[in-house]
């Protein structure tokens, strides 16, 4: 009988040997070595429920080391709501693989058939329950240094006894008790570091007097080049007190580089950009009587606003230089280090330790860097850098300002007949490793004309980064969709959470509305007249049903609801949620009803709660967030300068899952953050009449867009 060979995950394709990602070394422990991080959203837990599934152990075995550039795999960056696609099925195939070895093994040892056998927790049993062998006793009999080859199938759907059960996250208790942070990590005799930064983007060390800093109390160095600047102290807070002296005695050149805060959007209009053809569909269509319908919509910067400050440490000893760091890409980052130091990779090791979260590119690398270099000038002692707040905000990649320009026409039957839509902004990403240039921050200041690469975009296929989400998911006769990804940086952008679709979203739903306003229909049926797509029209309608939405239902001058969809980068999970929010001296969101088809659900615990974060950073993007600026530098350097949603704020929330067990997980992350702001939008129009296009849509906006 002929076997199926399965086709290899493409992170299991590129690090196929067995026994880098499963060991069974200590008796009675499963350990895994996932390629991707844990950042908050309980990834290493899930990828552990889907070992546990296929390896027949229980789940409470698994333990999982967290990346490390000696014994991991490399699974990239783990980002775009994708680990459980590309990380989870990886080690789904690899245990299945690893399981079908130890089959033959326990049925060579026990002299039975390999069908004869079951396995118990780990144990291998004979059908009629005769005790056997376990994975740790049969190890010696197995050789795991060898490749994956798809010979092993993994389990069908409809045997799952682990997966899309709610069992415990593994993450949380180190979490709990304070175990778990690289900014509580203390190694034997560590130094503590500060940088001083340029007080703008574009600024320039002319003279500094270091002298009076290094005869400060506890400070061990000062390490100056170009316009890097930092102090290694013995303790923190004096490492604090002597990067403030240090910074009073500084000389900057400084340059208005900025546009003013009010011509942005103006701004990316006017800059040379390269011109991307996303969509064009076109039928014929006779649309004299079309009504025509255009609008524009915008989005400021945006700060990642992670609660901790990036934090890194980094031991130069026995020719080796170690870096602990919260990146979400531990492998590029190794590699941007030692380009950039000019080492050998095998000479850097990163491991990763877990920090504030992001869900996007904040300072993670960039600190992990500046830890490198001074853990250079004092040789043998490891050293530890924290960001202070301010350099958080002022020095963080931010999430490119981005405009998008809309027309349509509808015609008399109340269906679209045409789509055309403008994209203006930076692209989204900028993590270091993918550009020839230096890719982390302290490399620029090194000496002028080092100039930061523009970030970069995966291919519309794979999710797009700018473009994400910019092809609107329905059917229309005429679609024709442009993305002008400018090709200048006046602030330093790269990957935010959603990256395009949080923007790109809020437009075509917001949009849609605005049909639906002229069209004179329901806005829920409007939507439905336009999709094909089952898994689709099941949300919405799910969504519809949880709401008890009212056909053509309208607002009260001061309580509306609103609706919006969007399936995740066009080939991802599903989500449709409907807002609803309470108006007085600002917007309030007071419930939010959300229905989500991810596919195969691995912990619908953990599914919920990263909805339920999806939904509370939406709101407080939706409402508060924006990055304010004057033409040289970035104002908004503390939390009073850039408020976020506040406990007392969060909305109710119901959600709804449409679980496809049969289907791959589609992520899960990511998906919702794109309709909420559109929602809420559409909600406040709803209870008011006034259409938000500009975000954030906070009470000044309305106030103004009530007396136009």
């Amino acid at each position: 009988m002929s076997i199926r060979i399965q086709s290899l995950p493409p992170t299991l394709k590129a690090n196929p040997q067995l026994d880098r990602w499963v060991d069974f070394s200590i008796d009675g422990v499963v350990t895994l070595h996932p390629g991707k991080v844990e950042i908050g959203q309980g990834i290493v837990s899930a990828i552990a429920q889907i070992a546990a599934e296929e390896l027949d152990v229980n789940y409470m075995r698994l333990r999982t080391i967290a990346v490390d550039t000696t014994c991991s795999p490399n699974e990239g960056s783990t980002s775009g709501s994708r680990s459980v696609q590309e990380g989870g099925e990886a080690m789904r195939q690899a245990c299945a693989e690893i399981r079908a070895l130890f089959l033959q093994a326990a049925a060579s040892q026990l002299d039975v058939s390999h069908h004869d056998l079951q396995i118990n927790d780990g144990r291998f049993e004979t059908l009629n329950g005769v005790l056997g062998l376990t994975y740790w006793q049969l190890t010696p009999y197995v050789d795991m240094h060898q490749h994956a080859n798809g010979r092993a199938a993994p389990k069908a759907a409809t045997t799952f006894k682990t997966v899309g059960l709610s069992l415990p996250r593994l993450d949380l208790l180190a979490k709990v008790t304070g175990g778990a942070f690289i900014h509580d990590m203390e190694l034997p005799g560590m130094l503590h570091a500060r940088v001083v930064r340029p007080p703008s983007f574009k600024a320039w060390l002319l003279r500094v007097n270091e002298t009076p800093i290094r005869a400060m109390p506890g400070v061990c160095a000062v390490v100056k080049r170009g316009s890097f600047l930092a102090v290694i102290a013995t303790r923190e807070e004096q490492a604090i007190a002597a990067m403030q002296a240090l910074a009073k005695v500084c000389e900057w050149e400084e340059y208005a580089s900025l546009p003013g805060p009010a011509e942005v959007h103006n701004y990316l209009y006017a800059q040379p950009a390269e011109h991307e053809l996303l969509c064009d569909v076109s039928s014929p269509l006779e649309d004299n009587e079309c009504c025509e319908l255009q609008a524009t919509f915008t989005r400021p910067y945006l700060a990642h606003a992670s609660i901790g400050p990036s934090c890194a440490l980094a031991w130069s000893h026995d020719k080796q230089l170690e870096v602990w760091s919260h990146s979400q890409s531990i492998y590029a980052l190794r590699d941007e280090i030692a380009k950039l130091l000019e080492r050998s990779p095998e000479s850097v090791v990163v491991r990763h330790a877990e920090g504030a979260g992001c869900y996007g590119h904040n300072g993670a690398d960039d600190v992990a860097f500046d830890a490198a270099l001074l853990a250079l000038a004092v040789p043998g002692q490891p050293v530890r850098v924290q960001w202070m707040r301010e350099d958080e905000f002022a020095w963080e990649p931010l999430g490119p300002a981005m405009a998008v320009k809309l027309s349509g026409k509808l015609s008399p039957d109340g269906r679209v007949a045409q789509w055309r839509q403008e994209i203006w902004g930076n692209r989204h990403i900028g993590r270091a490793g993918r550009f020839p240039g230096p890719g982390l921050l302290a490399a620029w200041h090194f000496e002028p004309g080092i100039e930061p690469p523009l970030p970069a975009d995966m291919p519309l296929v794979m999710g797009g980064g700018s473009q994400r989400n910019a092809v609107p998911y329905y059917d229309f006769p005429v679609k024709h969709v442009v993305n002008h990804a400018i090709q200048t940086m006046p602030v330093r952008v790269s990957a935010l959470r959603a990256l395009g679709a949080y923007i790109n979203v809020f437009a075509i739903e917001t949009f849609m509305d605005e049909m639906v306003i002229a069209a004179g229909v329901d806005p829920i049926e409007f939507r439905l007249r336009h999709l094909q797509d089952e898994r689709a029209i099941a949300v919405i309608e799910a969504v519809a049903r949880m709401a008890n939405w009212k056909h053509q239902e309208v607002g009260d001058g001061t309580h509306g609801r609103g609706f919006a969809f969007a399936r995740y980068k066009n080939i991802g999970n599903y989500a449709a949620v409907i807002a609803e929010v309470s108006i007085g001296q600002s917007v309030r969101v007071t419930r939010v009803y959300a229905a989500i088809d991810c596919g195969c659900i691995i912990n619908p615990d953990g599914v919920k709660n990263q909805i339920q974060g999806g939904i509370v950073q939406a709101t407080s993007w939706a409402l508060k967030e924006q990055v304010r600026h004057d033409t040289t530098r970035i104002t908004s350097r503390t939390w009073e300068d850039y408020p976020i949603l506040t406990f007392s704020e969060v909305p109710k929330m119901e959600i709804e899952f449409l679980n496809h067990p049969q289907e791959e997980s589609l992520g899960v992350g990511e998906g919702v953050t794109g309709p909420i702001a559109p929602a809420i939008g559409n909600a406040i129009f709803n209870a008011m009449g006034i259409r938000m296009r500009d975000l954030p849509m906070t009470a000044e906006r309305i106030m103004s867009a009530m007396n136009d």
